[in-house]
């Protein structure tokens, strides 16, 4: 947790910036050097906040914060690397949400291995007009993972859910090869 840090002097100390008659008064800026105190973690941390909202930089106790932030349930069996890819990731998975590349990067994200996601639409261009639409009538989605190593189907299902729309039947296969 943040917090008060040993020896951390401020940036800006009050009682040089008093004016010169008041800089006599040894109480007013003992009082000053208190407040100085009390201000420094909140100089540090403003000075330092672009590398709190970065997920690469930012301390690891705050990326609960920024998975919260960028929408994303964080597992937690995930190691710190692992949190800070998938929140830097994020927005990139949001931006295609309801594709077939943003289904795929949101499963690539939460598991170790290839993921390939087909569906039943499709979109053409035609100079005959009538010609006929690809893909099916009925909508579907089927997510073929090939995992590395051990995969949580729930987890699969449930970042599959998200990136979904709500009406499109899936189909989740996965094949965990042996290491």
């Amino acid at each position: 947790m943040r917090g008060m840090v040993d020896g951390l002097t401020t940036p800006v100390p009050i009682g040089t910036r008093l004016p010169a008659v008041l800089q006599e008064d040894d109480l007013l800026l003992r009082f000053a050097a208190a407040i100085d105190d009390t201000f420094a973690p909140v100089h540090l941390t403003l000075d330092a906040l672009a590398c709190y909202v970065d997920p690469h930089l930012a301390p690891a106790d705050f990326l609960e914060w920024l998975c919260a932030w960028v929408g994303v349930e964080p597992d937690q069996t995930w190691s710190t690397e692992r949190r800070r890819e998938v929140v830097a990731h994020a927005a990139a998975v949001h931006r295609w949400r309801g594709t077939r590349r943003g289904v795929a990067e949101a499963v690539r994200l939460v598991v170790d291995g290839d993921v390939e996601v087909t569906d039943s639409g499709g979109s053409t261009w035609s100079s005959t007009p009538g010609a006929a639409p690809p893909g099916g009538a009925v909508p579907s989605l089927r997510v073929h993972v090939r995992a590395h190593g051990p995969v949580d189907r729930r987890r699969v299902e449930r970042v599959v859910a998200a990136v979904t729309a709500a009406h499109v039947p899936v189909t989740i296969d996965i094949e965990e090869e042996s290491t």
